[in-house]
């Protein structure tokens, strides 16, 4: 606790003292290099405090989202371009018990899923999941 004593007692103001702050706005311009240098630590510190006591009042800053892609960039990136529509049909027959369908259009198992939304979904901010179809028994 006497080292905080001393830095508050003779420390903190014999550097206060020995500081170059002019007695007039007009006086900035006077000051040397070396008096701006003398002053950068002791603005930078007086701006941080700032910051940090106006963050703290202002509350926490909303959490920002990873920015969303253009609406006008094409969804099926590679998956049967040459086709002028992709569709698929599938026999009720041959679902099984239950078959999940891909719908962000980057599985390499497509039309199936193979669970690529989720790594889509990290870099783009997207919800995007699979159709599940199963079967009521």
């Amino acid at each position: 606790m006497e080292v905080v004593s001393k830095f508050v007692k003779t420390t903190l103001p014999n550097y206060l003292k020995s500081l170059p702050i002019p007695k007039s706005l007009g006086g900035f311009a006077d000051l040397s290099g070396s008096d701006w240098v003398a002053l950068l630590p002791f603005v930078g510190i007086v701006a941080y405090i700032t910051y940090l006591s106006i963050t703290a009042l202002l509350g926490p800053s909303q959490p920002t989202k990873q920015p969303q892609k253009d609406k006008n960039e094409a969804v099926n990136l590679k998956i049967q371009k040459e086709c002028p529509k992709v569709v698929n049909v599938v026999d009720l027959e041959e679902l099984g018990d239950k078959t999940c369908y891909c719908r962000c259009w980057r599985s390499k198992k497509f039309p199936l899923c193979d669970g690529s939304h989720n790594a889509h979904n990290e870099e783009t901010g997207d919800n995007v999941g699979p159709v599940v179809m199963k079967r009521n028994k």
